[in-house]
C-alpha cells in the first residue's frame, strides 16, 4: 500500500502566515525597548500639549458668542493676527476678556482655558473674580512648593509654610501660578506649556528644512558619483567645518528683527550635513544592487529611480540622524533664547533660563522646570533615535540578542 505523507501543521501554518514588511518588523522591535517606547510617547503627548496649549493655558476664551456671533479668540495664541479685529481694535478688550464680555454683552458666553493664566502679561487684581492677581519678583514661588511644604510640615511637624507663605498668605488665597511666576509676575507654567509648541515647532520644521537639503545633496552624490559627487563632498565638508552656533548668530546678525521662522531657516540650512553623508554612503551601496538594474532596464528615469525605488530603503538608517537632530534643534533655539537672540514675541524654554540667571537663589523654579523640560525633551528624542537605530539595523538586533 501506498503511504500518504501526513502534513505538518507547523510548517502549513508558517506557510500561511504573511511575512511581515520592514516597517511592522522594526515597529514591533522598537515596541520591545521600554524606555524608547516610553521617550516617544513623552513626545507624543508634548506634542499634543503644544497643539492644544490654549486650551491648556491662557487669558482669551476658546470659544465665545459675542453680540450674536460666534469667535474664537483663543486663535490668537497661534497667530496674533487671527485674533477677531471686535476685540482688538472695535471694543478695545486689551486682552481683559471676562469683564468686557459681561459689560459690553450681559447675554454673552464663553469656554475658557483649564488654567486661566496668560503667557505673556500678568495676571492682575480683580480680571478673574476669586483668582487673586501674580506677585512679582522673588514673591512668586511655585504653587507645587507650597504643596511639597505643605505636605512636609504635616509629616513632621515644621513649619515652612508659615516661612514661605506667610505674607502672601495674609494677603488673601495664595495666587495658582503652578510654577511660579517671573520677576514681571508672567505665570511659568503657562509659558512652559506655549513654549512647547515654540520647541516642537523649532524641532520639526528646522530638520524639515535639513532633511529636505541632506538627502537631496546626497541623493545626487551617491547616486551620479564622479564630479558631481567630489564637487558636492567639498561643499559638505566645507560647512562643516564650520562651527554651526557661530553660523548661526552671524546669519541671525543679518536680520533686524528675527523671527521664529527666521531662526528655523537657519538651523535648518546649517544641520543638513549629517544627513547628507548618510544618505550619499546608502545611495553608494544601494545602487549597485539588482532591483535598481531591473529599474534601468525597464526605462524608468533617474528621478524616479533616485526617489521611489533607492531612497525607499536607504529611509529608515535615514530617521536616525533626523531624529538626533530634532533634540539638537531644540538644544540650538534654547541657547539662542538664552543669549537673547530669539524671538521677543514667543514665549521659550531658553527665555526663562534667561530671566533667571541673574537671581538663581532667590527664583530657582525660572531654572529648574524649563531646565528639566529641555532636559526630558532631549533625552527623549536621543532615546527615540537610538531605538530607531537598533531597530532597523539587524546587526544591532543581533548583537543585542
Amino acid at each position: 500500500m501506498s503511504s500518504v505523507p501526513v502534513e505538518q501543521p507547523a510548517v502549513t501554518a508558517a506557510l500561511e502566515t504573511p511575512s511581515r514588511g520592514f516597517w511592522s518588523e522594526a515597529w514591533r522591535q522598537f515596541r520591545r525597548r521600554k524606555l524608547s517606547l516610553a521617550a516617544l510617547a513623552f513626545v507624543i503627548g508634548m506634542g499634543v500639549s503644544a497643539l492644544f496649549a490654549p486650551a491648556i493655558a491662557g487669558t482669551k476664551p476658546l470659544v465665545t458668542r459675542y453680540k450674536g456671533e460666534l469667535y474664537f479668540p483663543a486663535m490668537a495664541y497661534y497667530n496674533r493676527s487671527w485674533e477677531n479685529a471686535i476685540f482688538r481694535t472695535q471694543d478695545k478688550f486689551r486682552g481683559r476678556y471676562p469683564q468686557n464680555l459681561k459689560q459690553k454683552d450681559p447675554e454673552s458666553w464663553a469656554i475658557w482655558p483649564l488654567v486661566y493664566q496668560d503667557p505673556q502679561r500678568r495676571l492682575y487684581r480683580d480680571e478673574w473674580e476669586g483668582i487673586p492677581p501674580n506677585p512679582t519678583g522673588a514673591k512668586g514661588k511655585p504653587y507645587l512648593y507650597y504643596l511639597w511644604l505643605k505636605g512636609w510640615d504635616s509629616l513632621f511637624g515644621t513649619n515652612y509654610v508659615e516661612e514661605e507663605f506667610g505674607e502672601l498668605l495674609k494677603d488673601g488665597p495664595l495666587p495658582f501660578n503652578l510654577f511660579g511666576a517671573t520677576d514681571r509676575g508672567v505665570d511659568v507654567f503657562a509659558q512652559m506649556v506655549h513654549g512647547a509648541q515654540t520647541a516642537m515647532l523649532v524641532g520639526f520644521v528646522s530638520m524639515g528644512i535639513a532633511a529636505a537639503i541632506g538627502i537631496t545633496t546626497g541623493a545626487a552624490a551617491g547616486y551620479f558619483g564622479g564630479w558631481i559627487d567630489i564637487l558636492l563632498s567639498r561643499v559638505i565638508e566645507v560647512v562643516m567645518c564650520i562651527p554651526a552656533l557661530v553660523l548661526i548668530l552671524a546669519l541671525l546678525a543679518i536680520v533686524e528683527r528675527p523671527s521664529i521662522w527666521h531662526i528655523m531657516v537657519v538651523i535648518g540650512i546649517t544641520g543638513w550635513t549629517g544627513i547628507a553623508r548618510l544618505t550619499r554612503g546608502e545611495f553608494l551601496k544601494l545602487k549597485q544592487m539588482e532591483y535598481v538594474t531591473a529599474a534601468k532596464a525597464l526605462g524608468a528615469g533617474r528621478a524616479r529611480i533616485m526617489f521611489r525605488h533607492i531612497l525607499r530603503n536607504a529611509l529608515a538608517p535615514i530617521l536616525v540622524p533626523i531624529a538626533f537632530g530634532i533634540a539638537s534643534a531644540i538644544l540650538v533655539e534654547s541657547a539662542l533664547s538664552f543669549l537673547g537672540f530669539g524671538d521677543p514675541t514667543r514665549p521659550s524654554w531658553g527665555k526663562l533660563l534667561d530671566q533667571g540667571r541673574d537671581s538663581i537663589q532667590e527664583m530657582w523654579w525660572l531654572i529648574l522646570f524649563p531646565g528639566l523640560a529641555i532636559f526630558f525633551t532631549v533625552l527623549a528624542y536621543n532615546l527615540i533615535g537610538e531605538g530607531l537605530q537598533e531597530a532597523t539595523d539587524p546587526r544591532m538586533r543581533q548583537a543585542g540578542h
